[in-house]
């Protein structure tokens, strides 16, 4: 084994927190025979439970491999994430607080369950569920990914140690349901705030300062792109990619059901308040990335090996090895491991919990009672599977292409989600076609990038101006809803079927 002490504690630590996960069923206890308990821990879950949870779920394995990456290989233009970060929090904090009182009001456990209460039209809230369970699917897998990078990084023996951990993680979702990875996350985050300021504080006095470290960056790392003339340069692209992430993260169906389980609208504001610590923890590691150029991991021939195997995501697992002693690389490979672990289980449950409430008791079994719960455990399982399969069987590029596609489509809720919140002045067939259109247009630009950029150049009054697809789609998807809105009320008006009062929003 190449890498013995790093890989016994790399072991050790994520048996623990497997362990952990079975006896998170006893945590804050509940009958978990219940499809809320189980899938949402009741909403029970205080303000710092609900940090670590809502944090754990956005911040995941992926992003503590692929940001830093990105900046290793792109450069600056991957510091999108931290403006992005930053963005997501005056969302948060006006938006879901009321979402999460209509939803507590109401029963509901999803946002197209909302959305169905909304509208009375179950086709407008299955084409947002199936939405976002095809958005999670890829990024199930793309945690997979960042273990999976860290795994071959330690020299452990093809995909069986993988495999193994999602079949414990598989087996404490469906006993524990959210109470699992909300209890996990505590560890976890801790582990990565523990190694990403100890990298920060040690890796930049072995290269001689932050200075020595900016002078080996080439210029055209350091800078976005400069404006040709007739064109906005890279600079309406890397705006609309942030502001276009920020209005995307929290309608993916992990992070919604962290909001949701909650204990109350003062919690999700006390959290958009403290969660900003994260997009601090974010600017630290992807400043990684530079480190990796720096210190000069291409150069290293356990990098060239790596790098045929995983791409540029083998940088950072290079640089630690690099940098640190064994027990400590496997304290950072665990931390990434766990980070994996997290997200994935919650995105499992969040499908699952779609699946159940969305699909299966309005298309399938009307009246499933008591089997809700059976139900959304074998989807959870199922989502699980299916990541462990997909990544298995298909190239990495695929589940970072289908990634970066689920954004585009995941957007295309927000115009049925946000907006409906505040009014309703939509109609929800006008909703249901804006979001054709959006999830149409998205895909088709996406398609002529050959799903490998997420930016487009429009032409517009004689400049160019690049944006982000999935913002320039939604932006598309609810100008449409908007026009034909009054249109379609002054033939069918929607509006007495709303199950919502103006009271459940205050």
């Amino acid at each position: 084994m190449p890498h013995f002490v790093a890989t016994i504690v790399f072991l050790a630590l994520v048996a623990g927190v497997l362990v952990l996960g079975f006896f998170a069923g006893r945590w804050k206890a509940g009958d978990l025979s219940h499809i809320e308990e189980w899938g949402l821990g009741g909403r029970r879950f205080g303000t710092w439970v609900s940090w670590f949870l809502i944090g754990g779920d956005a911040y995941t394995a992926y992003t503590f491999i692929a940001i830093p990456a990105l900046m290793f290989g792109a450069g600056a233009t991957g510091f999108f994430a931290v403006p992005y970060t930053v963005l997501i929090y005056p969302i948060l904090y006006v938006v879901f607080p009321k979402l999460w009182r209509v939803a507590k009001a109401h029963g509901y456990i999803t946002a197209p369950e909302f959305i169905r209460g909304r509208y009375g039209n179950r086709w407008l809230a299955l084409a947002m569920g199936v939405t976002g369970i095809a958005a999670t699917m890829p990024y199930i897998a793309l945690q997979l990914v960042g273990m999976q990078t860290v795994i071959g990084a330690l020299g452990l023996p093809g995909h069986i140690p993988l495999i193994a951990a999602f079949a414990v993680l598989a087996a404490f979702t469906w006993t524990a349901g959210l109470r699992a990875p909300a209890m996990i996350a505590i560890v976890k985050d801790l582990l990565i705030y523990l190694t990403v300021i100890t990298a920060v504080i040690v890796i930049p006095m072995e290269l001689g300062g932050f200075g020595a470290i900016f002078a080996k960056i080439s210029p055209e790392k350091l800078l976005l792109a400069m404006p040709k003339p007739g064109s906005s340069g890279a600079y309406t692209g890397y705006a609309t990619l942030a502001l276009g992430s920020a209005m995307a993260l929290f309608l993916y169906p992990h992070t919604m059901t962290g909001i949701l389980s909650s204990a109350g609208p003062r919690v999700i504001k006390r959290n958009a308040v403290l969660l900003p610590a994260y997009s601090l923890m974010l600017g630290l590691l992807a400043l990684l990335g530079f480190m990796a150029v720096a210190a000069g991991v291409k150069n290293m021939p356990e990098y060239a090996a790596g790098f045929a195997h995983y791409g540029a995501s083998y940088a950072i697992p290079a640089l630690l090895m690099q940098s640190f002693p064994a027990w400590f690389v496997g304290v950072a490979f665990g931390a990434i491991a766990i980070g994996a672990l997290v997200p994935a289980a919650i995105m499992a449950i969040a499908s699952a919990n779609i699946f159940t409430r969305d699909i299966w008791t309005q298309f399938v079994a009307a009246e499933s009672g008591g089997n809700e719960t059976l139900v959304a455990k074998f989807f959870a399982l199922f989502m699980v599977v299916g990541a462990v399969v997909f990544i298995l069987e298909m190239p990495a590029g695929y589940a970072v292409q289908l990634q970066l596609l689920g954004g585009m489509w995941i957007i295309q809720t927000f115009p049925a989600v946000v907006f409906s919140v505040f009014t309703r002045f939509f109609n929800g067939w006008a909703l249901l076609i804006g979001w054709a259109v959006g999830i149409g247009t998205a895909t088709w630009l996406a398609a002529l990038n050959h799903f490998t950029a997420s930016v487009w150049a429009f032409h517009v009054l004689g400049y160019t101006v690049p944006s982000y697809i999935a913002f320039a789609t939604v932006v598309l998807n609810a100008v449409v809803s908007a026009v034909l809105s009054p249109i379609i009320n002054a033939i069918s008006n929607d509006r007495a079927a709303d199950a919502t009062v103006a009271r459940d929003y205050v």
